[in-house]
């Protein structure tokens, strides 16, 4: 029987972690986690981490894996997941892969690509430009020299605008003309799933699940990582706004308000970037025996 990579992909709020632990628990298997933000051991609310309940369950890895005052970038889950994923698949047929962060998914099945390493005093020049003639500036810069790129990033984040120009100046070649060069393939079988609500109900149960946060403590959990605020690991939605409301800036009735709308931004943003892959298959959140019905097809018949 060959081996079966099991994506449930989706934005936040979906329900990929019930789906994944039902599919693991038919399959006898374990879950992978490729959220960026249930890595980190100090923040639990506010990413919606799997309960200890849910936990015990059926085994996860790379939850609670690393603290909120370590880099765990995309790259680095994707070396150190490919090696677990080596080990699992010596145990198991089916695996489990799910996340709402499609950056660190893609790094699993697309692999990361190759670029040349940044240039300081480029980065430097552009951080002044930025601050000096605003984003905009930027953002003709990138149209400019790499429109495909202009074209397929998020240009309304500084960071990725930057890098975007960094890379395109550095290498004389268009940041976009770099990307997809990666050629190892997986070694099993792949099939991606991706979990699709209708946008009210979504939006619902985002709602739901911010005012659930708030009721179970995530204004003490902020203040726990309060110190650590500039780790890259709490600038997301939830700590933000929670920081802002600690700073006196917000009320807690304002707070919630802004995290359920950037929530639903992000959510938005989340299914952009899934709906990107034609190999999706897309599915209602009720349909697991279905899924599970498609899962045993695609091992019978590789």
């Amino acid at each position: 029987m060959s081996k079966l990579l099991v994506v449930v992909a989706g934005p936040t709020a979906s329900g990929k972690t019930q789906l994944a632990i039902d599919l693991a628990k038919h399959f006898h298997t374990v879950v992978v986690s490729a959220d960026s933000r249930q890595f980190y051991q100090e923040i639990s609310i506010g990413t919606a981490k799997p309960s200890q309940e849910e936990l015990a369950e059926v085994t996860h890895y790379f939850i609670d894996s690393h603290s909120v005052r370590e880099n765990f970038s995309a790259g680095m889950f994707a070396e150190s997941a490919l090696e677990k994923l080596k080990q699992l698949f010596l145990e198991h047929d089916v695996v489990i892969l799910t996340g709402g962060s499609g950056l660190y998914i893609d790094a699993i099945i697309n692999g990361i690509d190759q670029l040349p390493n940044g240039n300081e005093d480029i980065r430097n020049e552009l951080n002044r430009i930025l601050m000096d003639e605003g984003l905009i500036k930027l953002q003709l810069m990138l149209k400019e020299t790499d429109p495909d790129s202009f074209d397929k990033i998020d240009i309304l984040n500084p960071r990725r605008v930057i890098r975007a120009l960094e890379v395109t100046i550095t290498s004389g070649i268009p940041y976009s003309a770099l990307l997809g060069k990666k050629e190892d393939k997986l070694p099993w079988n792949l099939l991606m799933t991706g979990i699709d609500w209708p946008r009210e109900e979504l939006y619902n149960r985002i709602n739901l699940r911010t005012s659930a946060m708030i009721k179970n403590g995530l204004k003490d959990e902020a203040i726990r990582v309060l110190p650590y605020r500039e780790q890259n690991a709490l600038k997301t939605v939830g700590y933000k706004e929670m920081f802002n409301h600690l700073d006196g800036l917000l009320t807690i009735q304002e707070t919630e308000m802004l995290i359920a709308k950037n929530t639903r931004n992000y959510a938005k943003r989340q299914m952009t970037w899934f709906r990107r892959y034609p190999e999706m298959i897309w599915m209602n959140p009720d349909k697991t025996d279905e899924l599970i019905s498609l899962i045993e097809e695609k091992l019978k018949s590789n």
